[in-house]
């Protein structure tokens, strides 16, 4: 009778097809995640003039996307620990595909607002549990570099939005980029054949078998055999995943920094995200500049999260983050004061690096300091709370555009946010994640003969 440690053996194996597809597929649904939630900013202006709404207003018509992605998180993010993950990513990519299309029809403010809430539980769904998706299957020695590759996509996708939103809404009107977005449900049913379900799902649920041929094309040494006994760590055996565990095992502290890290980098990914091509118009660019702006933005965050996930691989991955969180501070206060247009530039893909692509670091990092069993729970929770400040970034920097105020002003307050998350992950305790070894103690949960 052999004792198969699956965690061991997803650390251990080489990279190699199966991985590649991982993350292919992961990397795909982000991209379709981040087109839908940058589609709002891009067509802004376009909407506020149509539908003749204030910047305050339109702030709220923004948030309401942001407000479902908060509920979307927590639920989707929780509920995928339960019914499995691959199950929840295809609802998650359901609801964001369907109801982003919807809000392109919309007549009015309050239905579009209605759509786009329905379509932030897809869209806040998906995160937790692609990120939870990569960082099981990774190897361990490029485990960040997956995770931030894969949501890298993010930004993909709101380059994606820029560029159509500068080919189709001059010519077809802001509702073309909206329909678009209906695209992906095509993915579906290749996503319910190809996705691998997660392991410790799979040996809670009995399907042994399934498990097997997952571990075969994961490590192509391992050859199953009667009598296997697989083996996960003991904080990954509870039944479900109970929020309470997030506090449980000396994690509490910790846990309340990450949903602080999280509110302030979505304050300032959403302030940017919603208001920068309007900001950039309002400093005397016109709308085709602005939205080149926000390709350069989403251009930086894809060099900031693939580089962020490269130096987190080499070094301790929360110092790298302290790091860009001050670069996130520096850059965005330099926005606001004029400089010459090419620096401006710099300073856009700065700031779209250290605000983004940062983002992605800290999913990357709480996907590594949560045990497996709980890993969604724990990323979906962090992801839910910072979504409170994704809600507000577009309210508040509207309501400062609505006051007329100077425009370093406006960029300064959007800036604040990344010292105050600098020194939240400076206090998380490293030595309580899972990553630093501390889920010990494992106990064999199914045999093959058994079943």
């Amino acid at each position: 009778m052999r004792h198969i440690d699956i965690h061991k053996l997803a650390d251990e194996a080489r990279f190699n097809g199966f991985h590649a597809g991982i993350l292919t597929w992961c990397a795909l649904i982000i991209i379709c995640d981040g087109y839908d939630l940058a589609v709002a900013g891009i067509a802004l202006p376009s909407i506020m003039k149509e539908m003749g709404v204030t910047a305050q207003n339109a702030g709220f018509m923004v948030s309401s996307a942001l407000f479902g992605m908060m509920f979307g998180a927590i639920f989707l993010g929780t509920i995928a620990d339960r019914i499995g993950r691959r199950l929840a990513i295809v609802i998650c990519l359901a609801l964001f595909s369907v109801f982003t299309a919807a809000a392109g029809m919309s007549g009015d403010p309050y239905m579009f607002s209605v759509n786009r809430f329905l379509a932030g539980l897809g869209i806040g769904g998906v995160m937790p549990n692609v990120v939870a998706q990569m960082t099981e299957y990774s190897p361990k020695k490029i485990r960040a570099t997956m995770v931030t590759l894969m949501f890298s996509g993010y930004a993909v996708g709101g380059m994606l939005a820029a560029v159509l939103g500068k080919g189709l809404i001059a010519d077809h009107g802001w509702q073309s980029v909206f329909l678009a977005a209906a695209a992906p449900i095509v993915l579906i049913p290749f996503i319910l054949n190809s996705l691998p379900e997660s392991m410790p799902f799979l040996v809670k649920k009995n399907r042994l078998a399934e498990l097997q041929r997952t571990l075969a094309r994961m490590e192509p040494g391992y050859r199953a055999q009667q009598g296997d006994r697989f083996e996960v760590p003991s904080a990954d055996r509870a039944d479900g995943a109970p929020i309470g565990r997030l506090f449980q095992d000396g994690r509490g502290f910790s846990t309340i920094m990450f949903w602080v890290a999280f509110f302030m980098c979505l304050f300032m990914v959403y302030a940017l995200s919603s208001w920068l091509a309007k900001l950039m118009a309002g400093a005397g660019y016109s709308l085709g500049s602005a939205l080149t702006f926000v390709l350069v933005l989403n251009f930086g965050a894809v060099i900031g999260a693939v580089g962020g996930g490269w130096l987190a691989d080499r070094f301790h991955i929360k110092h790298v983050l302290v790091g860009m969180y001050a670069l996130a501070a520096v850059s965005i206060t330099l926005l606001g004061y004029p400089v010459p247009t090419p620096v401006l530039f710099v300073l856009v893909g700065l700031a779209g690096a250290a605000t983004i692509g940062t983002q992605i670091v800290t999913y990357a990092y709480a996907g590594q300091f949560y045990p497996t069993a709980i890993r969604s729970t724990g990323i979906g929770w962090a992801s839910g709370v910072g979504r409170s400040g994704a809600i507000l970034a577009p309210i508040v920097i509207g309501t400062l555009v609505g006051m007329a105020l100077p425009l370093q002003q406006n960029f300064m307050a959007i800036a604040i946010p990344a010292v105050i998350a600098a020194v939240s992950v400076s206090l998380i305790s490293h030595g309580k994640s899972a990553s630093a070894g501390q889920a010990i103690g494992k106990a064999a949960l199914a045999d093959p003969s058994e079943a």
